[in-house]
């Protein structure tokens, strides 16, 4: 049995999806995080390192980062093929934009919102507009990052490009918002933003 530690509306949102997505067993644990504005605290329950969300434990065994815990539950529940297993020829595709989206794409966007300047050459992330031309690249080659394959990674990439829509990081594209529809039409994302909005 898979516990999420929870709360409602955040990152971890997106793990409800998933979870439904894999048709796994799970239940959710509401948990209190720090909030931007400085409020709140951490929940002592919450095996994060740093009282943040998501987090999972799968019986004991903690998880925590997206591309971690994406990766962690794809090859646990393969049942419905939305994580490439070790030997498929997707798989390499598969843990490169995981790990691009924490690696370089939030970086990039919280570079940008933050109005600072990237040490082009030196950090490990790119401008947030180079970021995205590569992912519209991607998209321009399938309907999905994978191709013609769903996976966890578009559960990632679908959900924040969903999320900051209208904010000027995204830029403009008939490709970003066919693909974001795509993904949040899914009926797995019906059942999670049921289950989140139970949850606030």
């Amino acid at each position: 049995m898979i516990t999420l530690f929870h709360r409602a509306k955040t990152r971890s949102s997106r793990f409800i999806f998933l979870l439904e997505e894999l048709e796994a067993p799970y239940h959710i644990t509401p948990v209190t995080t720090r909030t931007a504005d400085g409020t709140g605290a951490a929940d002592a329950s919450n095996p994060h390192p740093h009282g943040k969300v998501p987090a999972i434990s799968d019986d004991g065994v903690i998880v925590f980062e997206s591309p971690a815990i994406a990766l962690y539950l794809t090859d646990k529940f393969p049942k419905n093929c939305i994580g490439p297993l070790i030997g498929d020829p997707l798989r390499g595709p598969y843990l490169s934009w995981l790990s691009y989206y924490t690696g370089v794409l939030e970086p990039a966007f919280m570079s940008k919102f933050m109005n600072t300047p990237v040490p082009v050459g030196t950090a490990g992330w790119v401008p947030a507009e180079e970021a995205m031309r590569a992912v519209l690249k991607a998209l321009n080659s399938g309907p999905y990052l994978l191709g013609e394959r769903f996976s966890a990674v578009d559960v990632l990439y679908g959900t924040t490009f969903a999320l900051f829509a209208n904010n000027p990081v995204v830029p403009k594209s008939s490709v970003l918002d066919e693909y974001v529809q795509r993904v949040i039409t899914r009926p797995a994302f019906a059942r999670a933003q049921g289950r989140d909005a139970s949850e606030a």
